[in-house]
């Protein structure tokens, strides 16, 4: 089940989240397959202004997007290719949706998770 969480500049975010939750989607289901849609879960966090910093310096060109894979997608024999295009398919929804000027500044990493250590409602996920 892949699971996004995301960080935005709240100023940027507001408004934008129904567009941006079909756009986080439709990047994973572009990598994984349509067979994902369904068990995309996105939770966005809207940062308030002054928040976040680069440098030393409040910014609000950041993002932050954390993707909950499965362990195995790092032993596939095509993971490199799918690790790639999630970073940028990711990074691409979050620029088409809130500003090409977050683009420099989105940074995406991939959790993996053994599967005896993923649990959904209180039970392991199968």
């Amino acid at each position: 089940m892949p699971h996004l969480t995301v960080h935005l500049p709240e100023n940027r975010l507001t408004g934008k989240e129904p567009l941006l939750v079909a756009a986080l989607t439709d990047a994973v289901v572009d990598v994984y397959g349509e067979w994902a849609r369904d068990l995309v879960v996105i939770r966005l966090a809207g940062v308030p202004a002054g928040r976040c910093g680069v440098g030393g310096k409040a910014v609000d060109t950041a993002a932050s997007v954390v993707l909950g894979v499965r362990a195995g997608l790092f032993d596939r024999p095509d993971a490199d290719r799918m690790t790639a295009g999630l970073g940028a398919a990711l990074t691409d929804a979050v620029t088409r949706v809130v500003g090409e000027d977050l683009r420099a500044g989105t940074m995406v990493e991939l959790v993996a998770s053994p599967p005896e250590r993923t649990f959904v409602g209180g039970a392991l996920a199968g």
